[in-house]
């Protein structure tokens, strides 16, 4: 008798979980849906982009996922995209607040923030913040160059040996960043970047595997003493004393960087902040300078490691760099528009290097349609920016590194509309000018003093990037030599 109980209870339970994992009525299509575990065994954990890939050939530009019980919808295509990011941008403008990742932000910030009010004053700030440092006389430039002059006496050192630029990379990106939001550079064996950086790798790698995906999935696991646990003391680290020492040399109205400015203007908001607080700051602060470190790092090195093995593409740039530079001691951003090959190759590097592949993760703020599907409020959304930046149609060579996908009929500089590595709509990467700003002057500056060469004895350079929170280029080395004109 007590065996039928138990047997009926697990098939009422059962059919519960097969309703439960239906998709609602004209929702997008996708692969069966298997109770407690959704699609979890039709995508590797590992790396889903291959899986992304398969299942769009299978089910369309617009297809759903079950991530346990929680339904995902993945956007594929400039179409979809434009039709979700561009045209119906304030419908997909949230961001979901149940996920791994929310969590060990303690939904502070600017990136994960749901869209709100909130979130919109924490944009507008930083927009207007990031703005007034390109102006006077402590411009971005000067950020910039004040941090190339490290990069170029580190390569010096390394002249004709083989030379592992990653580390290099990583610390000038959070350096520059660093000045912008602390004021300040660190050097490169500096205690505060080496937690930050050992912090931020070890959560991108928890955040990307199969714990992550199972806090995602599972609610039922989320109190236990799992792995993905340490995230979260991770993030206390970092908060934790992150604004003291800032506080005290601080000199009210007369902010040295944009963690001053926040503080002033929280003093000017007085006893009626809304959405400002230091909390809020700690968050917004670790936002920015995780973004404005590992996209910006690992584009540069995919930059390095195509020149270093595309010589003929290297050439060119240093000519064309040499002849708009002749004279001037550096380069300033606006010499851009006398470098169209530069630019060409600035921005295919950013195309193949696909930095972050799925962007961050969207969540709809209403009922809404898509491509004749119905989304309902709240559904999560996954934009694979990959299938854009790589959709046959889009581009003249869409498999290739190949510069001529940025030069019209007349050799000028142009940018199709599938270019979007920083997403599109109001969600938009609000770092891109900083982001696109460092990318021409290192180059730029770099490749007008070295040639970059692949080792003789390297074998075949390896495209392939690791899976994570971004992109990452296999670790590799390059030959480093001053040029002749040096």
């Amino acid at each position: 008798m007590f065996g039928t109980i138990i047997l009926l209870w697990i098939c009422v339970v059962f059919v519960i979980l097969q309703l439960k994992s239906r998709r609602p009525k004209n929702f997008p299509p996708g692969p069966p849906i298997l109770p407690i575990l959704g699609n979890i065994l039709n995508i590797s954990l590992e790396n889903p982009l291959k899986d992304f890939e398969r299942l769009r050939k299978s089910y369309g530009n617009v297809y759903s996922l079950y991530m346990g019980p929680k339904p995902a919808v993945v956007i594929n295509g400039m179409e979809a995209m434009k039709a979700a990011m561009v045209y119906k941008a304030n419908d997909f403008a949230g961001r979901p607040q149940d996920l791994f990742i929310n969590e060990t932000t303690q939904r502070k910030g600017v990136i994960l923030a749901d869209y709100g009010p909130g979130w919109k004053e924490h944009r507008r700030f930083a927009l207007m913040t990031l703005r007034n440092f390109g102006m006077g006389k402590n411009s971005m430039e000067d950020r910039i160059y004040g941090e190339i002059k490290y990069v170029i006496r580190q390569l010096e050192t390394s002249i004709g040996k083989p030379f592992s630029p990653q580390l290099m990379f990583h610390n000038a990106a959070s350096n520059i960043i660093c000045q912008v939001l602390f004021g300040r550079r660190f050097e490169y064996d500096d205690n505060f970047i080496k937690v930050i950086v050992g912090c931020f790798t070890e959560n991108a790698k928890i955040a990307n595997g199969p714990w992550a995906m199972l806090y995602d999935s599972l609610p039922m696991i989320r109190g236990l003493p799992l792995p993905f646990n340490k995230a979260f003391k991770n993030v206390e680290k970092l908060a934790k004393g992150l604004l003291v020492e800032h506080k005290k040399t601080r000199v009210p109205g007369d902010p040295r960087d944009f963690v001053d400015c926040y503080m002033d203007e929280l003093d000017k908001r007085g006893e009626d902040p809304a959405s400002f607080s230091e909390e809020q700051l700690r968050m917004f602060a670790l936002d920015l300078h995780f973004a404005g470190t590992d996209t910006t790092s690992n584009t540069i090195l995919t930059g390095f490691l195509y020149l270093s093995t595309y010589p003929h593409i290297q050439e060119r740039c240093q000519q064309e760099i040499d002849s708009a530079l002749e004279g001037k001691d550096r380069a300033s951003f606006d010499d851009r528009h006398n470098m169209p090959y530069m630019q060409a190759v600035i921005h295919e590097v950013q195309r193949v290097a696909n930095t972050v592949p799925l962007s961050v993760f969207h969540c709809t703020t209403k009922d809404t349609e898509l491509m004749g599907y119905s989304l309902p409020k709240g559904t999560l959304v996954i934009p694979n920016l990959g299938s854009v930046l790589n959709e046959e149609g889009q581009w003249k060579f869409p498999n290739e590194f190949n510069p001529e996908n940025f030069l019209n009929d007349k050799r000028e500089f142009f940018k199709p509309e599938a270019f979007m590595p920083f997403s599109a709509g109001p969600r938009m990467c609000l770092g891109e000018s900083l982001a696109r700003m460092e990318l021409f002057l290192i180059l730029v500056t770099l490749l007008r003093k070295f040639k970059f060469s692949w080792p003789e004895d390297a074998g075949e350079p390896n495209y392939a990037p690791v899976y994570g929170v971004t992109l990452t280029p296999k670790p590799y080395n390059m030959i480093v030599t001053l040029r002749d004109s040096q």
